[in-house]
């Protein structure tokens, strides 16, 4: 085995945005050493290699080729498309390897206990990358929660605004535009959401329902005379037109990243890459709205909403308890409580910067914390996979018009 020094040793399997431009990067800033890569595109993982001074020899096409070297690091980032998250790491599992696994887990409900029965036989352990848990602005809340200022809690409203271009972006345009492959969209754009309503909630879901539905992102809703690409397309004051999505932000960060990654030129993305299609041309299936409720085995009811219909791109927040009200709003970080018993108003701000309010940047130090032995796994797996059960549950009551009892 590896010697767990005091800068753990890392391989990265899929070099996108998340294993290549955001953990990768943070887990370098804060004192580990990346070692080995794995993703299919040369020109990414030749951009990525070079970011980390490694050289062809630790680099590789697919993770059969890497796997087959054993056991060569401390750990293992997993972030590749969510069809293929199984798979590796069931195959980091049975070297020994701890696994940070990006959300979704899987596609598969029954692949949740088969990757339980591997972490249980595996020296390695899994930590699901739920980054919400790692932010200053949850943690708040839960902080709350535990001084029991509001009493028992009764019920959680939680809204996720995905913010009409985010949603564009990724589940029109992106990765996430087709399930499947991808996972569906109440899993692969709100699991950390998902896990949020069962960390607060204290308790395993029971119940869950679910409406939902593609209203806008049709053919059908395409404005007269629109064309297939935004480069060339006539219409004026499209708010999905890529031109102004992409055009008036920074191209040194996220989403233009995704775009330019492995040397490709903005004006050649929008013109020939699937980031410049009309948003209208059918290409995707995920919804665009949805509607979840869940009820917990403590009584806790549970209520996510996700939507592409927001101007912002934040997460809202109210916890109900028998005696008193939390708000919370997350991209600006403020919590207001409202106590029942004395009657007093308090309000807040927390630091909520960086990507995932700081969630990413947190769950990294909380994972490398672990791999040093400083500090508990972050989160177990076991009940990372609730949120999966819940998303997966509400996908069947979505098609199937019913309640579905889990556990």
């Amino acid at each position: 085995m590896p010697d767990q020094s005091t800068r753990p040793t890392i391989a990265v399997i899929g070099c996108g945005n998340r294993g290549g431009d955001v953990y990768a990067r943070h887990l370098t800033v804060q004192g580990a050493r990346i070692t080995h890569l794995v993703d299919p595109r040369p020109a990414r993982l030749a951009e990525v290699a070079a970011r980390h001074g490694l050289d062809a020899g630790a680099c590789f096409a697919d993770a059969d080729a890497f796997f087959a070297l054993g056991r060569v690091a401390d750990a293992m980032v997993i972030a590749t498309p969510d069809d293929a998250h199984v798979g590796p790491c069931l195959q980091a599992l049975a070297l020994g390897y701890d696994v940070l696994l990006e959300k979704p887990i899987c596609l598969q409900e029954a692949e949740l206990e088969l990757l339980l029965a591997a972490e249980a036989a595996s020296e390695g352990r899994v930590t699901v990358c739920h980054v919400l848990r790692s932010t200053a602005f949850f943690g708040a809340m839960r902080g709350v929660l535990d001084s029991r200022r509001l009493g028992r809690l009764v019920g959680i409203q939680h809204a996720e605004n995905v913010a009409y271009w985010h949603y564009a972006h990724s589940f029109v345009r992106g990765n996430w535009r087709v399930s499947p492959p991808a996972a569906p969209f109440v899993l692969a754009k709100s699991g950390h959401d998902l896990d949020v309503l069962r960390w607060f909630a204290g308790a395993p879901p029971v119940r869950v329902s679910s409406e939902g539905g593609l209203h806008h992102f049709r053919p059908e809703e395409a404005p007269a005379g629109a064309s297939g690409r935004c480069v060339t397309c006539p219409v004026v004051d499209c708010p999905y037109d890529a031109r102004v999505i992409y055009g008036g932000r920074d191209p040194a960060l996220w989403p233009v990243t995704v775009l330019t990654a492995g040397g490709v030129t903005l004006a050649d993305a929008l013109a020939y890459g699937p980031y410049g299609r009309c948003v209208y041309s059918g290409g995707n299936n995920v919804l665009d709205h949805q509607a979840v409720t869940v009820t917990f085995a403590n009584g806790v009811i549970g209520q996510l909403t996700v939507s592409a219909f927001t101007h912002n791109n934040t997460r809202t927040l109210k916890l109900v308890g028998t005696h008193g009200e939390l708000r919370g709003q997350m991209e600006l970080g403020e919590l207001e409580l409202h106590d029942f018993r004395t009657g007093q108003v308090e309000c807040w701000t927390v630091d909520a910067a960086g990507n995932h309010g700081g969630g990413d940047v947190n769950l990294v130090a909380a994972w490398l914390a672990y791999l040093r032995r400083e500090a508990a796994l972050p989160t177990p797996l076991a009940e990372s996979l609730d949120s999966h059960r819940m998303a997966f549950g509400a996908e069947r009551a979505r098609l199937g018009g019913t309640v579905e009892q889990m556990g």
